[in-house]
């Protein structure tokens, strides 16, 4: 299954009677209610919503970042609530260049949901009705097992790899605040030394995905010979860091991994070192 979907064919497959679930996952990290607000005053007809904080995240504890993932077993409880059993299709949309869509897909694809797709270009790109009826998610009939995350590195696995070299981390973030710049999301600036910055708007042309082909140029270039596999995704707090990783698939690059604690689980200790 292709990573991405056009609103062409999901108008289709919508037309179609499948069983598919759209997930509604608008949001601002400066306004955490402001997409809850939108999806209420219009989303596609039949979407529920999904919450990047109540849904798609874990408790913080001051050490493990603004957005930790939930343990598997509260995600998959989580999936079951929503009704993502393993028949179901289901298609992410957002506002935000499919930013927090992304993080949804990962969450899936690394706990063994394959059928799961983003709309490309979010709910811009949707020309078909709108509704402002809220959808309640039907839980699934069985429950959802729990399945480790496949593809998720834990900060322990950072920290050697600044020895090892092994793998080549790549930090989402804009270039300002990966140098330490402008920094108003985290108490420190600066990012994890030796990584290197892809700023995860640079996988867009206008509010779509570029196409394979571009997107493959690009990685390359930045990459050169190194394999999909050795690649760790990191951004602010473990969300557009999967914007990254879902434009290497689209690429045919397959196989990067994840480090969902990224840069505020990374500067919450202050014995880790900081680059600028």
């Amino acid at each position: 299954m292709t990573p991405l979907i056009t609103a062409n064919q999901l108008e289709e497959i919508i037309n179609s009677g499948e069983n598919v679930l759209l997930c509604d996952c608008r949001f601002d990290l400066v306004d955490p209610q402001a997409g809850k607000k939108a999806y209420e005053e219009g989303h596609i007809p039949g979407a529920v919503y999904v919450d990047l904080d109540q849904d798609l995240s874990g408790p913080k504890t001051g050490k493990n970042g603004r957005h930790p993932l939930p343990t598997p077993e509260v995600w998959a409880q989580t999936k079951s609530r929503l009704g993502m059993d393993s028949k179901t299709l289901v298609v992410a949309y957002d506002g935000q260049g499919s930013v927090y869509a992304s993080r949804l897909w990962w969450m899936l694809k690394a706990t063994g949901h394959a059928k799961v797709q983003v709309l490309d270009g979010g709910l811009d790109s949707w020309n078909g009705p709108i509704g402002t009826m809220p959808r309640q998610a039907k839980p699934t009939d069985t429950p959802v097992p729990a399945m480790p995350y496949v593809g998720l590195v834990p900060v322990g696995g950072i920290v050697e790899n600044l020895q090892t070299k092994k793998s080549v981390v790549i930090d989402a973030r804009a270039n300002d605040r990966f140098h330490g710049q402008n920094e108003t999301l985290d108490p420190i600036g600066g990012h994890i030394p030796d990584a290197i910055n892809y700023f995860f708007r640079d996988n867009l042309s206008g509010k779509l995905f570029k196409t394979p082909e571009q997107l493959y140029k690009d990685f390359h270039e930045l990459l050169g010979s190194t394999k999909a596999s050795e690649v760790i995704h990191q951004c602010g707090s473990g969300v557009t860091a999967c914007h990254n990783l879902l434009a290497m698939e689209i690429a045919g690059l397959k196989g990067s991994r994840l480090y969902a604690g990224s840069w505020s689980e990374w500067c919450a200790d202050p014995s880790r070192p900081v680059a600028l």
